[in-house]
């Protein structure tokens, strides 16, 4: 199937990789939360268990360095697209409102990206991610 949008995330290469699953969950949760159209049906196994719904798309997942996620970051802005990011400083913090703090404290241009999640249409989404290698 084909889909009209696109899903990708974008995790800095350099990081431990407790720290790249860690960054990519919640980049992944950010799309969920923030754009419920990507959600698909509970699913339920052949017992009757039901389980939760995960995203009605695949997920492309890429690695980069600070200033390609930067760039990703402004291109998508740019165009319009749903963005979501993940900054050092959010490794030390230990709950949202805190997260959000060390968001806030920095400039755009300034923020220290360990990661970004960029939603919407597959050309602009596309084109913002450009010339970005997936994730091993």
């Amino acid at each position: 199937m084909r889909f009209d949008t696109k899903i990708g995330i974008v995790v800095r290469s350099d990081l431990a990789a407790w720290q790249r699953l860690n960054v990519t969950a919640f980049l992944a949760s950010a799309i969920a939360g923030g754009v419920p159209e990507v959600m698909g049906e509970d699913y339920e196994d052949g017992s009757g268990n039901p389980y939760l719904p995960m995203f009605r798309q695949p997920v492309v997942i890429y690695q980069a360095d600070l200033d390609e996620l930067r760039k990703v970051r402004e291109k998508a802005k740019a165009r319009d697209l749903r963005v979501a990011v993940y900054t050092e400083e959010m490794f030390k913090t230990g709950n949202d409102e805190d997260n959000r703090a060390a968001v806030r404290a920095y400039s755009a241009e300034d923020l220290n990206l360990v990661g970004v999640s960029v939603y919407g249409p597959k050309t602009p989404v596309d084109k913002s991610l450009k010339g970005l290698t997936l994730h091993p």
